[in-house]
């Protein structure tokens, strides 16, 4: 091969640079950037302004603090998140309040909520339709209570005949993805938190927009703070053009008042009614390897073909509904309207969501369930452990009760801050018993439970406060279904590539460092 000349090295590097000024520019970021930026320094400005009127001033920010303090206290919420906003404005009375005016609290509006609560209404109605076969937990009571929390809660009914995939590693689901797009003959919908172009974007939009051309309804629904880095603003534009429906879940606004909680963070793919994808598994290179971040990138899904994917098809019709301003008739995308033949398979499965807008945790509250009621063993694999006192309580009584709880977390970090909450957690759950391992080959995104060989939860919920508490996640319950072993096997496999941490390890820190995790716990509820 001839080697380039300096001109033509020359040219080259010209190009490069002008491709990469031609992505910034049709980027969101630098006009985001630049109108935050002339915010904070109009804030700036007023501060100085006011410091003539120092008193006032002060007077008016102490008020401000105790209006927050007393705002949070009194509201519906978890007592650590309360916690993590009231020490640090009773530290800093000045700011504190002002702070969480613009960055606390919840972001709807009463308008938006009354919005919400009324497609809330129109799903409830769809999945509460359902009626479960009397003999489906085979006289099982405590599967069957579990079952009926999660349906009360979320509204989302236990379904039998519904065939289930697992998948280890996100290479694997992308290629089932792709196979299963070209299958579609009527719909095809997409609910995710990141959409990143690139290997695996590209292929599946090549996809798309060949099947939106033979009429498939082909509709994305994706979260705008998760996408902020990662799409240009003129996405849906764009996505429209090639004939593919396209919304944007809580649009982001480039103000001073940057509103961060109630992200969409589900990953949901609907085909035909019948098939449905989830898991933790976003659609970019990362979770696939063809790209390397943090070492090797190990991530799970699930694949539901039956009953069972017509839960998911609601979570994803309420959220384009409600993001869409329209209204759909659900019956439309029912399972059996274009499923071709009658599926068997034996066990329970329930898709469930957990909004964080009705005050209820469901997410949290199944794992719970499940850690109080093993009487062998848990499995956890999980990126975050960030855990608030239930949760932490659960697994102690577990491990001191002889059961054999294992949590596999990552050994590379995506975000160094979290990673030492994460480990600030270890040492009182390895006092307890409780085992832990950390992925050497590098960060591990699932998010999956095994206890007793009988159930299991792949899903998108982190074990951390917003997962549990402020996002729109959503997860799969299995009970006594032949894809519970092979969850089970790749933990299995999945903890022979981790090393064990040791109680030992976790004590020979200096006070700097100790003093860091402490503060950091503190304020774990609000990363």
């Amino acid at each position: 091969m001839s080697k380039k000349t300096p001109q033509q090295r020359y040219d080259s590097k010209r190009q490069g640079l002008f491709s990469r000024i031609a992505r910034l520019l049709t980027h969101r970021m630098p006009i985001v950037s630049v109108l935050i930026i002339l915010q904070l320094a109009l804030l700036v400005v007023m501060v100085g302004w006011f410091s003539t009127y120092f008193v006032q001033f002060y007077f008016v920010c102490i008020f401000i603090s105790i209006f927050a303090v007393l705002a949070i206290v009194g509201r519906n919420g978890h007592p650590d998140y309360k916690l993590a906003w009231t020490l640090p404005i009773a530290a800093f009375p000045v700011f504190g309040g002002l702070f969480y005016l613009l960055f606390g609290g919840s972001q709807l509006s009463k308008r938006s909520r009354r919005r919400m609560a009324e497609l809330g209404e129109l799903s409830r109605a769809a999945l509460e339709g359902h009626v479960a076969p009397p003999d489906l937990f085979g006289g099982d009571g405590q599967a069957e209570s579990q079952s009926n929390y999660i349906r009360a809660a979320s509204h989302c009914p236990p379904h039998g005949n519904t065939q289930a995939v697992y998948f280890p590693l996100g290479e694997d689901l992308w290629h089932r993805l792709l196979e299963e797009i070209d299958k579609a003959e009527h719909f095809i919908f997409l609910e995710y938190f990141i959409i990143r172009a690139g290997v695996m974007w590209d292929a599946i939009l090549e996809r798309l927009e060949r099947k939106a051309k033979a009429g498939v309804d082909v509709r994305i629904l994706y979260d705008d703070v998760g996408c902020l880095f990662t799409l240009p603003r003129n996405f849906r534009k764009q996505m429209e053009e090639r004939g593919i429906r396209c919304g944007v879940v809580n649009p982001f606004r480039p103000v001073a008042s940057i509103r961060l909680n109630n992200r969409d963070h589900r990953k949901i793919c609907i085909i035909d009614g019948h098939t449905a994808f989830t898991g933790g598994i976003n659609l970019a290179d990362e979770y696939i390897n063809a790209e390397v971040r943090y070492g090797h990138w190990k991530d799970t899904g699930i694949l539901l073909k039956g009953a069972g994917a017509w839960n998911l098809a609601v979570m994803f019709l309420s959220t384009w509904d409600y993001t869409c301003s329209e209204r759909e008739d659900y019956d439309q995308y029912r399972p059996e309207r274009w499923q071709k033949e009658p599926i068997s398979a034996p066990g329970v499965i329930q898709p469930y969501e957990d909004n964080p807008l009705d005050q209820e945790a469901v997410g949290s509250n199944v794992y719970l369930n499940l850690i109080s009621r093993a009487t062998k063993y848990v499995y956890i694999t999980t990126p975050y452990l960030i855990l608030d006192y239930p949760m932490v309580q659960a697994l102690i009584v577990a491990g001191k009760a002889g059961i054999d709880v294992r949590i596999i977390t990552p050994h590379i970090p995506d975000k160094k801050s979290v990673f030492e909450v994460t480990r600030a957690n270890y040492p009182a759950l390895l006092e307890a018993g409780v085992k832990i391992y950390e992925y050497t080959p590098g960060f591990i995104h699932a998010k999956t439970f095994v206890v007793d060989g009988q159930y299991a939860v792949v899903g998108t919920i982190n074990l951390d406060y917003r997962s549990l508490y402020l996002h729109f996640e959503c997860g799969v319950w299995i009970y006594n279904h032949p894809v519970i072993a092979d969850v089970k096997r790749d933990f299995l496999e999945t903890q022979e590539k981790s090393q064990q941490v040791l109680l030992e390890e976790t004590t020979r820190l200096s006070w700097l460092k100790r003093l860091w995790r402490a503060v950091l716990r503190l304020l774990a509820p609000l990363m």
